[in-house]
């Protein structure tokens, strides 16, 4: 397939519309302008998108994906639902990818060269550390912008209980270390998409990471907050989680575009039932499936803007959403545990902008935008939630909501080489992981992006991290994306 998948690419024929390396020399650097880069299609594996009419003019190109042996390390497999990831540049002028493989319950390190090839990859959390735990969305801390680190913060959501805390990840973390495994039991036992350290600037002299709950229970999915008064402190701080109003609106209640009072009550349980049980006790909202969350990048002002995603749920349709909904929480400047909470997007008005939504999942803010990727749950009831996975753009400024691009992977050159099938029940692909990397690279407008591939399956990405047992991993293939040409 390789082979032919070559051959395809470099032909057009296949629709193309539109994260042992010890060395500890690695760090955040931004603004710096690179001439080497050289951003273009290094995999053998195509881009499966369709590009937007308005967004014709940005630029895609596949980096890669499972099927690609890198030159130092042919060996590596990028495993199954690559997720969540973070971006260094070392000092030598080549690059670090520090990105979650979900489904194999790990966390990869891919080394990339000064012209942004990847060249190397390697596993340094494996499921035997994780306890088989699916490492989903992630976040990378830098002394740059948090004041600590760089240490990279890992959800782990589904798969073995009660193993899904925050998992704490050194970028220079040795391989041979790959079965050993930090948590930070003080941010609580959830059903963890992601845990997000905001900006330094947001609240000086304090340490606060928002932690989404990616869970439907009695409880719900809930908006959690650790907070400690000494920066870099991921450990002896206090456990919150948001209490709207006087805790009786439900989240159907919410009116959109309409601001809430918020609080966050603290929580002294950091076990996973008995945080469930406290939560309800002390009327902490119960979202449907809290997912991914960031901040307005920019002044301080706006780094206290928060935004995250439910994705929701055909259960608990009655007093949550069902197919998915984007908040904004503004926290007050002077109380990180009081602020205003805005329903700004429901997929559950027909009528309304976001009527498109289908399980908005991941999501990545910018100074003026929240790029908002969907993880299609197969809803069939409505006409207008039958696409792929899209990528929105959502202006922070006036509210536009606009599909920059469609997973497209359904292509008779697709199905014939094995990318997809027409009538899959895994065929709508999972859009995840985006993250800004412009400054990074020294590259305006640049980003990462990647397509779990739920349908592309192959025996040879079984295991890869080398741990447990193939019963332990998951055969699906990943693509790495590389989207430069959109507005921050």
């Amino acid at each position: 397939m390789k082979t032919i998948s070559k051959i395809l690419a470099l032909t057009g024929l296949i629709t193309f519309m539109s994260c042992d390396s010890d060395d500890n020399s690695t760090e955040n650097i931004s603004g710096t302008n690179n001439s080497v880069i050289e951003l273009k299609n290094h995999s053998i594996t195509p881009a499966f998108v369709t590009k937007q009419t308005e967004f014709n003019n940005i630029e895609v190109y596949t980096i890669l994906s499972s099927e690609d042996a890198l030159t130092e390390s042919p060996n590596f497999v990028y495993g199954s639902m690559a997720d969540g990831c973070g971006l260094l540049r070392n000092n030598d002028g080549t690059f670090t990818l520090i990105n979650n493989i979900e489904a194999d319950y790990s966390i990869a390190r891919i080394t990339l060269d000064a012209t942004f090839k990847p060249v190397k990859g390697e596993y340094i959390l494996n499921s035997d550390a994780t306890g088989n735990t699916a490492q989903c969305s992630g976040s990378l801390a830098t002394p740059e912008e948090h004041g600590y680190g760089p240490v990279y913060f890992s959800g782990g959501e589904w798969g073995a209980m009660p193993t899904n805390n925050v998992f704490m990840v050194d970028p220079y973390k040795a391989t041979s270390d790959a079965s050993v495994a930090e948590v930070l039991p003080a941010m609580g036992q959830w059903t963890i998409e992601n845990a997000v350290p905001l900006s330094k600037n947001a609240f000086e002299g304090k340490t606060i990471v928002m932690i989404g709950d990616d869970s439907r229970g009695d409880a719900g999915g809930q908006l959690a907050m650790y907070m400690s008064n000494t920066v870099g402190d991921l450990h002896n701080g206090n456990l919150y989680g948001m209490k709207v109003g006087d805790g009786t609106i439900t989240d159907n209640d919410l009116i959109t575009g309409t601001e809430y009072a918020v609080e966050f009550v603290q929580l002294n349980q950091t076990t996973y039932n008995e945080l469930n049980t406290e939560s309800i006790a002390k009327k902490v909202m119960a979202f449907n499936r809290v997912e991914d969350i960031d901040y307005r990048k920019g002044t301080a002002a706006a780094n206290r803007e928060i935004y995250f995603n439910a994705t929701g749920h055909s259960s608990n349709s009655d007093t949550r959403t069902k197919y998915g909904r984007t908040y904004k929480l503004v926290l007050d400047e002077n109380n990180p545990l009081t602020g205003k909470l805005t329903l700004v997007l429901n997929g559950d008005d027909l009528a309304g902008k976001a009527k498109t939504f289908h399980s908005p999942d991941n999501i990545l803010v910018t100074e003026n935008y929240a790029y908002i990727q969907e993880d299609p749950n197969g809803y069939v009831d409505d006409m207008v939630k039958q696409h792929d996975a899209y990528l929105y753009q959502y202006n922070l400024n006036n509210g536009e909501l606009k599909v920059v691009l469609e997973s497209a992977h359904r292509t008779t050159q697709a199905v014939d080489n094995g990318y997809a099938s027409f009538d899959d029940r895994w065929g709508k692909w999972e859009l995840t992981g985006m993250i800004d990397i412009s400054d990074v690279i020294g590259e305006p407008d640049t980003f990462l992006l990647i397509q779990q591939a739920h349908s592309w399956k192959s025996d040879a990405f079984l295991n890869p991290d080398g741990a447990g047992t193939d019963a332990n991993s998951n055969s699906e293939g990943s693509i790495l994306l590389v989207v430069k040409g959109l507005a921050r």
